[in-house]
């Protein structure tokens, strides 16, 4: 392998690992905030990408443009689902929280086969295409867009909850719920707002992937996978962890992938996951 090839994947695995950041950052703010995994999450990315492809399917609306669009409709997704369905199960045994969530995943995904079908779909001529070269190096505009787009993001979402009033009553709440209300902030408000927060994430990490990756019923799992890995690198919780996380799933997935083989690409990254739990079950950031 030469030099040339590895410094390619290295920049690859870079630009992915700013978006499986921003997926898993939604995922681990919401476990964080209430201590429950959302194992719809793959769900809700595959939604933002339909709502984004459709936007253009229908109305010839770019996914960079649609992107506020998709990331409002999905922060009114997860308010309503917390709504709907969490608020409902948030004193209830760990098992019937697990359910309701792996329930609303499979409904999802068999509501979207049977309204999308099984087809993949894919945006065609978007706003930005195309490559640009670097020294012998290749980056796509898409990938490129999405990376900078998926880091901007993240780093808005940590100001947001480290900066601002209402994300220090949502760090007040995550950490002593019941203190949080002594202190007349709304811990239900904050609850409905964070899976509003972490629903919008996925649908600014959905927009950007519909420039460049086909969208069908499926398109989640794997990328929900990822971002369970990521968030148990990063520590459950700490969103800032997700992001070194997240580029360090990026870069061992196309590394491993170059180095090994490109079927096992994924191996290397639950390698790496097993080493860390084994060594800091709290993940590499966590506290407990």
């Amino acid at each position: 392998m030469t030099a040339e090839v590895l410094l390619q994947g290295i920049v690859s695995g870079l630009l992915m690992g700013f978006v499986y950041a921003l997926i898993a950052a939604g995922l681990s703010l919401i476990f964080g905030l209430m201590e429950i995994v959302n194992f719809a999450h793959g769900e809700f990315l595959m939604l933002a990408m339909f709502s984004t492809y459709w936007a253009w399917a229908l109305w010839r609306l770019d996914p960079v443009v649609s992107l506020p669009l998709t990331a409002a409709a999905m922060f009114l997704l997860g308010f309503a689902t917390y709504h709907g369905l969490i608020r409902w199960v948030l004193g209830a045994p760990m098992l019937a929280q697990i359910f309701a969530t792996f329930g609303l995943a499979i409904f999802l995904r068999s509501a979207a086969q049977a309204i999308w079908g099984v087809d993949f779909h894919l945006v065609k001529d978007p706003l930005v295409q195309g490559r640009i070269s670097l020294g012998g190096l290749f980056i796509g505009l898409p990938q490129l867009v999405a990376s900078v787009g998926a880091l901007l993001a993240f780093v808005f979402l940590n100001w947001f909850i480290s900066r601002t009033e209402t994300g220090l009553a949502l760090q007040a709440t995550a950490q002593d719920r019941q203190a949080a209300s002594l202190m007349g902030i709304n811990t239900e408000r904050m609850f409905a707002l964070g899976w509003g927060i972490g629903a919008a994430c996925v649908g600014v990490a959905g927009a950007l992937l519909t420039i460049f990756f086909y969208v069908f019923p499926d398109v989640g799992a794997s990328f929900a996978l990822l971002a369970y890995v990521t968030v148990a690198l990063g520590g459950f919780g700490n969103v800032p962890g997700t992001l070194v996380a997240g580029v360090a799933v990026g870069l061992i997935e196309v590394l491993g992938g170059l180095l090994i083989a490109p079927a096992l690409k994924y191996v290397a990254v639950f390698v790496l996951y097993l080493l860390v739990v084994l060594w800091r079950p709290q993940g590499l950031f966590g506290r407990f």
